[in-house]
């Protein structure tokens, strides 16, 4: 397939290849997106759904609670009024009783006829349908009962197993006079009738001159209940569940935990835990024992032609013991998702037609011209124009083009070994200069510097180290001598020599430079500071080396500032194995473009310079394993940055 591609012109490997790359894809991506958008529609319309059963669901258990919250407040204020009223009976009662006291008292009636006749008037008073009052001493025995009268019930128990008559006795004993204490406890009252216990609510006042406690208690349904309005209140809650509507034929149902139907179109009384699916499970007990969560399965009701897929959202309502169920049909679920996936279908096969006939028109007509590879080789061209000589052209098969890229690139290949050439001739040249240039050099300087250093140190001899004029004799002797070393170094260049390494100390090194590099004249009207790091540590250096690339950075300084500014010289201890010295000035700073060719030998920006004082700075720096770095910015000013090691192993 290759080989025959290869013989093809443009216009047949367009045709060839394109095309299919263009039409198949469509195909593909039509087919895909519609597989996914039918995917989508469905997930998305479940989730809907599910979600619309879910807050249904959510909104039935609000109903429900919200009906029992406003009930409990409102048993709470009828719980008020009872408390109240067997409070005011308890006080009409206790008022009697000690009335017959005041009897026995101040009219000479005798103590038991008095409490005789409390007795009868105590029996006489009714509180509501089945309530009483009693009266009974604090050990327990009843002194007043309309049943019990004479027992001793100090050991009854509730049915909770809670002993209420003796916390009654033992209330009573501690209450202040004429205080009405309270009690409420679970009561199944067998005389009554009662099959389970109801809440019996009794309010009690201590007769300390009797020993007598006298109770008023009545059951909290009976004086609660108003059972007209709960049942119309519970009537109505139950007809704003039916009403709620789930999809077209779905709907809310509730049952307590065994199975009973509690709200139900058809079958509410009735107890279903036994009721099978068209599968034979039994879904009405699974949610009955679960209580919450989701449930599927098929169904058949009595206006369907055939069974249907139910899906079911159920929760528990703790206080009721209900379950709240949200029933509806899957197939009422995919309708709308049916209706997508048949618009989806036509949508997509309409795009399939019309983008495929458009891009076979276009691709036909794209066959006929050769933008696209003619594009690529001026590309190409450009950028190897602009200096970008590692560029070639993409070469493929036997045609016209292909063979024009090939003499390209064959031609690209030439003038980039040229260049080449070009640049080791140039090297080589500069490098023979600096040769001839050290020999001249050191022929002219040696001689008049060494007559320097004799007549320099005649006078230190005759001088003492108290005399004015000493230290600039020394300062003679000592640049002279650097002078010399510096023709050394500029002869040495090309085999790069090796530092003689001593350890030094940084600071007092930089302030002997900057003093002597004061009084240049080149740093006339320019201000240096120092700021130099408190114990620096001792650097395996060459002094005169380092003290050469000091001075040559200090007097580049100087000419970029002509007229005055400030040099700043630092010294800081990066981490204790390397040190780093900074040389920030105010000039004019350098260009960008000549930031990356400012280290080369011979490349300079001043007219009478020779451009190999940071090439030698840079070989110095690189000796002593550091590093040189320098930030600038045009107008505003120049640093270098110099870092060295604090020891060097030799290799």
């Amino acid at each position: 397939m290759n080989s025959f591609l290869n013989t093809l012109k443009l216009r047949g490997k367009l045709l060839t290849l394109v095309l299919p790359l263009v039409i198949i894809p469509i195909f593909v991506v039509a087919g895909v997106i519609g597989l996914i958008a039918n995917q989508q529609a469905y997930r998305g319309i479940t989730k809907t759904s599910k979600d619309d059963l879910q807050h249904l669901s959510a909104f039935c258990i609000d109903l429900l609670n919200a009906h029992y919250q406003q009930f409990q407040v409102y048993k709470l204020d009828k719980t008020r009024n009872l408390n109240n009223e067997l409070a005011t009976l308890t006080a009409l009662s206790y008022n009697l009783v000690a009335a017959e006291q005041n009897q026995h008292v101040h009219a000479g009636i005798n103590l038991k006829t008095a409490k005789h006749e409390a007795r009868q008037a105590l029996k006489k008073i009714n509180v509501g349908e089945s309530g009483y009052i009693y009266a009974m001493t604090s050990r327990g025995d009843l002194q007043a009962h309309i049943a019990r009268e004479g027992e001793n019930v100090f050991n009854e128990r509730d049915e909770n197993g809670r002993y209420f008559i003796r916390e009654m006795c033992t209330a009573a004993r501690a209450s202040k006079p004429g205080e009405t204490l309270f009690i409420t406890y679970p009561w199944r009252n067998a005389v009554l009738g009662d099959t389970k216990p109801r809440t019996k609510v009794v309010a009690y006042k201590y007769f300390r001159e009797w020993d007598w406690i006298i109770a008023a208690g009545s059951y909290l349904d009976e004086s609660v209940g108003d059972t007209a309005f709960e049942r119309q209140s519970f009537a109505n809650l139950k007809d704003r569940i039916r009403a709620k509507k789930v999809g077209a034929s779905g709907y809310i149902f509730c049952m307590d935990s065994k199975g009973t139907f509690t709200v139900h179109p058809d079958s509410e009384g009735r107890n279903l835990i036994d009721a099978r699916d068209l599968n034979g499970s039994r879904f009405i007990k699974e949610m009955c024992a679960k209580k919450s969560g989701w449930i599927r399965y098929p169904w058949k009701n009595s206006t369907d032609t055939a069974p249907r897929m139910k899906i079911v959202r159920y929760d528990y309502f703790e206080p009721w013991d209900w379950i709240v169920a949200v029933g509806s049909y899957e197939d009422e679920f995919y309708l709308e998702a049916h209706q997508i996936k048949s618009h989806i279908l036509i949508s997509m096969a309409a795009l399939i037609l019309v983008v495929g006939a458009t891009a076979t028109a276009l691709v036909f007509r794209a066959s006929t011209i050769f933008t696209r590879p003619i594009t690529h080789m001026m590309s190409v061209i450009k950028r190897v124009k602009r200096g970008n000589l590692d560029e070639r052209m993409a070469v493929a098969g036997e045609d016209e083009l292909a063979e024009m890229g090939s003499a390209f690139n064959r031609m690209a290949d030439i003038i980039q070994r040229n260049k080449a050439i070009e640049s080791n001739l140039a090297q080589q040249g500069k490098m023979a200069s600096l040769g001839i240039l050290s020999s001249g050099v050191a022929h002219e300087i040696n001689n008049p510097l060494g007559v320097i250093l004799g007549y320099a140190g005649y006078l230190e001899s005759k001088m003492g180290e108290d005399d004015p004029n000493y230290q600039y004799i020394h300062e003679i002797k000592r640049e002279s001598k650097r002078c010399k070393k510096i023709v050394q170094d500029l002869l040495s260049y090309a085999r790069t020599p090796r530092p003689t390494l001593e350890l030094t100390d940084l600071n007092e090194l930089l302030l002997q430079i900057v003093d002597f590099a004061a009084n240049h004249t080149d740093m006339r009207g320019i201000t240096i500071h120092t700021a130099l790091a408190e114990r620096l540590p001792l650097v395996e250096l060459d002094g005169d080396q380092l003290r050469q690339v000091a001075i040559n950075l200090i007097l580049n300084a100087g000419g970029a500032m002509p007229d005055g500014g400030i040099l700043t010289v630092s010294s800081e201890l990066i981490d204790p194995a390397h040190v780093c010295l900074k040389f920030s000035d105010s000039g004019c700073g350098i260009p960008q473009e000549s930031l990356e060719k400012i280290f080369e030998p011979f490349y300079t920006t001043k007219a009478r310079g020779t451009g190999l004082g940071l090439a030698i700075t840079r070989q110095i720096i690189d000796q002593h394993r550091g590093e040189i770095h320098i930030d600038s910015v045009v107008g505003t000013g120049t640093s270098v940055i110099v870092t060295l090691p604090t020891e060097r192993e030799e290799l």
